[in-house]
């Protein structure tokens, strides 16, 4: 049996039995926040708890290494979406130690691209085209630098409302433990 198949066998019992009964919620969020993170498997349960954060009380957006790559990419939209449509008053970054994206080498990155299959000739037609796939494969140095970093794109964004405080902060995936990198409640 596939995967896929284990989902949707689970799913039909899930449905069946009514178990969505206990997550039911609003589009809105309780907390009134958006938190920004990464996509690791170690904080799909951890983070939540970590942050006392149960279902409903955030708008969660996910990322590889919790990173706003681009002012206007999808990232960037859904925080500005959360704030303007869904009632979200706060965003908070949380990155994390030992996080993959801090190990991205976008030379490695591409021949693994070309061992799966994809043409070399694909590979030059986009650095032909203008996509500076160096820039869209950066790694970082630190967690804490790449949540500043972070912070500041979304802050700094022309459509983000100035008194939208952004956080920062930095878990560790092994503890849960939480560090400040940016207060956004100081100016």
């Amino acid at each position: 049996m596939s995967l896929l198949e284990d989902i949707l066998e689970f799913n039909e019992q899930f449905v069946e039995k009514k178990e969505y009964e206990k997550f039911e919620t609003t589009k809105f969020p309780n907390k009134k926040m958006a938190v920004l993170t990464c996509m690791d498997t170690r904080l799909v349960e951890l983070l939540p708890h970590a942050m006392n954060v149960k279902n409903g009380d955030i708008k969660l957006v996910k990322s590889a290494g919790a990173l706003v790559s681009h002012p206007f990419g999808s990232i960037m939209r859904s925080l500005l979406v959360a704030i303007y449509e869904l009632k979200a008053d706060e965003i908070c970054v949380v990155g994390h130690h030992d996080c993959g994206m801090s190990k991205i080498d976008s030379g490695a990155f591409l021949e693994k691209a070309v061992e799966r299959g994809i043409p070399e000739e694909r590979i030059q037609m986009l650095k032909y085209a203008g996509v500076d796939l160096d820039t869209w494969l950066k790694s970082f140095h630190t967690c804490e630098d790449s949540v500043r970093d972070s912070v500041d794109m979304i802050k700094n964004h022309p459509l983000m409302p100035r008194d939208v405080p952004v956080h920062g902060l930095v878990i560790d995936p092994s503890t849960g433990k939480l560090d400040l990198v940016v207060d956004g409640n100081k100016k």
